[in-house]
């Protein structure tokens, strides 16, 4: 038992026996895992943690401090015990410690659910829709590429399809790097946003052209604009009808943001770069967002979601949850569980896990004709083969190369 005592008596002697993140990368990208174990036999909690750039941390935090906080105290606390969390490190906040925070909770919502026998979102209220539907990247280094992806997409069954187009400098987010452009600048490798703004309405003129009339359409600037070029692609691609014009602005100008959006015909999601709940809701409430994109890794899992969610429905916002694969299976259940529940549903982003993925989670969740339905098992209806997992150790490369590869052509350095 640690020292510090519960200020009140649980209902039952069950304890938290065990704290641990479990680090594994089926896909070459590190997924961060928390499991926490409780003394009754075969009761234990998933959660996920994953901050990928720097899972070490977030490791680290888990194992060496959250866990002496945790041990020997009742798991139905949710609340108090992220809270405690997140108060007893006196400079508090930040990725690592709200990712730790977020898989702990999750966690513990897994074995709420598996001790009421449940499935996670029937104890969040149950379903307000069958399941979610989600949109999936299609890329490419030419336009022809970008839209040959996006019809694979479409004949297995997808209904919303993200566009993405290279650009030299490895600066078209998502879509394979391509040659340079500026062999006698500085850096001759750069990217220049007055290329992308020239190419990225091009690639969806061509996609309205080509792709089925009734297909949606969303892309992902990825926080590389100022506000006067954001709010020019936005009237640009008017035309195309997106779903959705993702992170135009960097966090450091989202004050900008409300006159971005009052400029917009498009609609602007932002928040895949929130680190708090707060940051996200004061995202929400600044009216300068139609979704919230934020990681729920990141804000606290599924207790900050949820009261997300509650607080885009009062302001008339849709949640379009962070998903992609560097989302572990757990978080991925995390998603659609709020997803199939609240009112303020928008869209899902997908990804389509590889079969190791699925050995490592058994119960993962998979897109069928492109909707995302949540498993009816109590929790979220996934483990962990511990074993299998062990097969796939993650590297510290990859992301953090990438993220620092990205410069303008006289060398300055961009957003990932």
């Amino acid at each position: 038992m640690n020292n510090f005592e519960n200020p009140w008596r649980p209902r039952t002697d069950l304890r938290i026996t065990s704290v641990r993140a479990i680090v594994t990368a089926p896909e070459g990208t590190a997924l961060v895992v928390v499991r926490i174990d409780t003394n009754e036999p075969g009761l234990y909690g998933l959660g996920c943690a994953t901050f990928t750039q720097r899972w070490m941390a977030v490791r680290s935090f888990i194992d060496d401090h959250v866990a002496r906080l945790l041990i020997g105290r009742y798991p139905g606390d949710i609340g108090d015990l992220t809270r405690l969390i997140g108060f007893t490190g006196y400079w508090r906040g930040g990725p690592v410690t709200n990712n730790a925070i977020s898989g702990v909770d999750q966690a513990l919502w897994d074995i709420a659910g598996k001790r009421a026998g449940m499935p996670v979102h029937e104890l969040l209220g149950g379903k307000v829709r069958a399941a979610a539907d989600t949109y999936l990247h299609a890329a490419g280094r030419t336009i022809d590429e970008t839209l040959d992806d996006a019809e694979q997409l479409i004949e297995q069954g997808q209904r919303c399809v993200r566009l993405q187009l290279s650009t030299p400098g490895g600066g078209g987010y998502g879509a394979p790097p391509v040659p340079t452009e500026y062999p006698d600048a500085p850096y001759r490798n750069g990217w220049s946003a007055r290329d992308y703004l020239r190419r990225t309405p091009a690639l969806f003129e061509a996609a309205r052209n080509r792709l089925p009339d009734n297909v949606e359409l969303l892309h992902d600037v990825h926080s590389r604009l100022t506000p006067k070029d954001a709010v020019w692609l936005a009237r640009a691609l008017e035309p195309y009808r997106l779903f959705f014009l993702e992170d135009v602005l960097p966090p450091e100008h989202w004050d900008r943001l409300p006159e971005v959006r009052a400029a917009s015909p498009v609609p602007i999601a932002v928040g895949e770069l929130t680190t708090s709940f707060q940051d996200a809701a004061r995202l929400i409430q600044g009216k300068g967002v139609d979704l919230i994109r934020s990681h729920l890794s990141d804000v606290g899992g599924l207790s900050a979601g949820r009261k997300l969610a509650d607080l885009a429905e009062v302001n008339g916002v849709r949640t379009a949850w962070h998903g992609p694969g560097d989302t572990s299976p757990i978080g991925a259940a995390a998603n659609v569980a709020l997803d199939v529940v609240s009112p303020a549903f928008g869209i899902q982003e997908g990804h389509v896990y590889n079969e190791a993925t699925h050995e490592v989670f058994p119960g993962t969740l998979r897109i069928e004709n492109g909707w995302l339905t949540p498993n009816d098992a109590p929790g979220w209806g996934i483990d962990i083969d511990e074993s299998a997992a062990a097969r796939f150790p993650a590297e510290l490369s990859g992301h953090d190369a990438w993220a620092a590869g990205v410069r303008r052509p006289d060398g300055a350095l961009e957003a990932p």
